[in-house]
């Protein structure tokens, strides 16, 4: 008589290894305690079926609650039935509770950006709801190669070239993020779904070239392992884990050097222009996004905070700058920024 126990499959082992490391770590940095309830974001593709079965597995172990969050763009014909099939997947897995979210997507920034918008409220409602202080995502190692690459090709600097972090606290009531398989490639959930007899639903916009990520998915990323050969995805991925580190580092500085910096008053908040002047531009244009974000609650973007850095290097008696609801004024030896526009002529 054999009493061997069944030999685990490699793909089912990998993700319940990620699941688990990623609850330790949510741990050990306080964000969950003995008895709270994990949220799965389960759309029933893959990635998040592979998470939500070791999640189901795992997390009891770790005396936490397992549950998921389905959330229901209502953007495709028979979106509430697949809604309801993901629910019943998540039930069956063992997960509670299972909560089912129809949102309303706008158009602001595009259809992609959009769904995204309504999908992070979706969820932060539900897990406020719930008392939920973590919320995993299924998100791989290939959707990270892929956002990397957008951000190259968008220039849009190296917060975009960062990528996605594993574990996001938020700046606002709201639950974390987590995203244990940043370190799994998408062909490693869809085997583990396969050995745990889990048929995921592959959606039909995963595969329509009008999505830009699509095409960076499915003609792009093709070419790029053609030409330079495999591990290009890992490469990428590596590279936004070394710029989130560096990105980490220089926010720390200028964080600390903002105190000795920024003067708050009635009208706002001013750098001193000699201090600005002192630091390389990367830590400058840190200094600047951080003032305004932190006063204003605006983000500027590159363009934005390079023209207010001329105030520092450039100056020769301009004008106010304006900003999203904030105008930048060099005053002597210092930037300030106000709320509100600038007047005409001044």
């Amino acid at each position: 008589m054999n009493s061997e126990r069944p030999r685990l499959d490699p793909a089912v082992a990998a993700v319940r290894l990620a699941v688990r490391t990623h609850l330790t770590r949510a741990r050990d940095e306080g964000v969950l305690a003995d008895g709270n309830l994990v949220l799965v974001a389960l759309s029933g593709g893959a990635d998040s079926l592979a998470l939500a079965a070791a999640t189901a597995f795992e997390a009891p172990k770790q005396g936490l609650l397992a549950g998921a969050v389905v959330v229901d763009h209502a953007l495709q014909a028979g979106s509430e039935a697949v809604a309801e099939r993901a629910s019943r997947k998540a039930a069956a897995l063992g997960l509670a509770p299972v909560v089912v979210d129809q949102v309303a997507v706008g158009t602001a920034g595009g259809p992609e950006a959009a769904a995204r918008e309504a999908r992070h409220a979706s969820i932060a409602r539900v897990a406020a709801s719930e008392w939920s202080p973590l919320v995993l995502l299924g998100h791989t190692l290939d959707d990270q190669a892929e956002t990397v690459l957008l951000g190259l090709l968008r220039g849009s600097g190296p917060d975009s070239l960062s990528g996605m972090a594993p574990l996001v606290r938020p700046d606002r009531p709201g639950p974390s993020l987590g995203r244990p398989m940043l370190g799994l490639r998408r062909a490693t959930t869809r085997q583990a779904c396969a050995a745990a007899g889990l048929v995921p639903w592959d959606d039909p916009q995963n595969e329509d070239p009008a999505f830009t990520r699509v095409r960076v998915r499915s003609a792009l990323m093709p070419v790029l392992e053609r030409e330079l050969g495999t591990g290009v995805p890992e490469a990428l991925a590596r590279t936004a884990d070394q710029l989130r580190e560096d990105a980490a580092a220089l926010d720390h500085f200028a964080e600390e050097m903002a105190e000795d910096l920024a003067e708050h008053s009635e009208a706002g908040i001013s750098l001193s222009v000699p201090g600005l002047a002192a630091n390389p531009p990367a830590l400058r244009q840190r200094l600047v996004r951080l003032a305004v974000e932190g006063e204003f609650g605006v983000t500027l973007s590159r363009t934005q905070t390079l023209e207010v850095c001329r105030l520092v290097t450039d100056w020769h008696g301009q004008g106010p700058i304006t900003l999203p609801g904030v105008t930048a004024t060099r005053v002597g030896d210092r930037v300030l920024f106000a709320a509100g526009q600038a007047q005409p002529g001044r």
